[in-house]
């Protein structure tokens, strides 16, 4: 298969999708029609055992399993006690509650995965709160988009589990990556805020809290940080696989939502109903970009790609750099999870062929993911955050208040490129 047929089967998905064609369709119809002409049905029926080893994988499981983790959370009134405890203590910084939105949806994304849901979460309990004490929309709308991208890179998260499957790499040692680039990028947001936002809380009377108040509402971090401790500790222990400790993630979150007063049967039904909603969509959009990986080994197309980066002579900062353009474009008018499955199986075979590891390149494209979720015109947290707004104010304000955290997940892009280590240090040690 020659380079001209890859660029223009992915010229067509793209075409497909810009149709408003469901990104599954696209990437099946795409994958399906070239494996019938290039093989005919033999090639076509031979996907089926593709499609049912799929879904007996093990790690598969854990993807319901963390959505419904995050379900808990958010429907359990955990995050709400979450922003109160950070708010006591964050809003003195300069930028007050601003930093409160950040730390509250770091500390979510450790326990939900999603962006998606840490966004919507957070930004329905600290919209109210901001506007009540006068502070500046676009700021407050920024914190809360941006910070929801962390739902991603974070673990436990579902778009590095979804990289693992498809890239074939350890999701253990993916998310013990994800976990310190994670966190820099939190501060990065934080520093951010203070510097260009010291008076956002100039309108607020501040109250003092007596201290033992203070300290009294840090029982309220507890849930979180157990679960997390529970579902990376179980892993990294030599306790549980991916999917076992999302398991136990699960039981934890019942109890904690228990010992709330709100485990009732109405919040599992609908915890439910929504988990197995996102999950089947998920599944469907790995599942055929699996049969596409099948049409590319078969036909050559996999060796061609390597062939084609090999003849250009790029270094990896130079292919690296390409592809930073290339996400932050295609993040313009794609979803996080279409960008991720419609990508990875052109993408990895071009980069481990000039000897880029591929566990850092899944933190690097999950923060590429990151920066499409908040890229204007389809970034999905944009209209998240603006969906929970109660003013209906202008969707321009989501926008300019996302731009400055979009330079600097680029920039700290470049700092992943550059420095290698922010996301292998911790993999690397775990191997000795």
């Amino acid at each position: 298969m020659s380079m001209d047929v890859i660029l223009a089967g992915f010229a067509a998905m793209l075409f497909l999708m810009f149709l408003s064609m469901p990104v599954s369709v696209a990437i099946l119809a795409v994958g399906g029609i070239g494996g019938y002409l290039a093989y005919g049905m033999p090639l076509v029926e031979t996907m089926g055992g593709v499609v049912w080893g799929t879904l007996n994988n093990p790690v598969m499981t854990a993807i319901p399993l963390f959505m419904l983790l995050g379900e808990l959370l958010l429907r359990g009134g955990i995050a709400d006690k979450m922003f109160d405890a950070f708010a006591v203590w964050l809003d003195r910084l300069p930028g007050g509650l601003l930093h409160t939105n950040i730390a509250t949806c770091t500390l979510f994304s450790a326990t939900s995965g999603s962006s998606v849901a840490t966004a919507a979460t957070v930004g329905t309990i600290a919209l109210p709160a901001l506007k009540e004490r006068q502070y500046p929309v676009r700021p407050a709308l920024g914190t809360l988009a941006a910070g929801g991208t962390l739902g991603i890179l974070i673990p436990p998260s579902v778009n590095l589990l979804v990289y693992g499957s498809l890239a074939n790499v350890s999701v253990g040692q993916l998310f013990l990556a994800g976990v310190l680039p994670g966190l820099l990028l939190t501060g990065c947001f934080m520093v951010y805020v203070a510097l260009a936002y010291p008076t956002a809380a100039k309108n607020t009377v501040k109250v003092k809290i007596p201290l033992a108040e203070k300290r009294a509402l840090l029982r309220h971090l507890i849930p979180p940080g157990v679960i997390f401790g529970i579902v990376m500790g179980s892993i990294y222990g030599g306790l549980a696989t991916p999917t076992e400790s999302a398991a136990l993630g699960v039981l934890a979150a019942l109890y904690f939502v228990w010992r709330s007063g709100r485990l009732k049967w109405s919040l599992l039904e609908l915890c439910f109903a929504q988990s197995a909603r996102t999950t089947g969509m998920v599944v469907l959009v790995i599942v055929c970009a699996l049969l596409l990986n099948v049409t590319l080994s078969m036909t050559g197309g996999t060796q061609a790609i390597t062939r084609w980066i090999t003849d250009l002579g790029l270094s990896q900062i130079s292919l690296l750099l390409l592809l930073v353009v290339f996400y932050v474009v295609l993040g313009m008018f794609m979803d996080a999870m279409s960008m991720l499955v419609l990508t990875v199986p052109i993408a990895v075979p071009m980069v481990t062929v000039l000897g880029v590891d591929p566990i850092w390149f899944g933190v690097f494209i999950v923060v590429m993911c990151e920066i499409g979720l908040i890229t204007p015109p389809v970034g999905m947290n944009l209209f998240v955050v603006q969906g929970v707004r109660k003013d209906g104010g202008d969707f321009n304000d989501v926008i300019w208040g996302a731009i400055p955290f979009v330079i600097i997940m680029v920039f700290f892009a470049g700092l992943l490129i550059l420095f290698p280590d922010i996301a292998m240090l911790l993999p690397n040690l775990a191997a000795g």
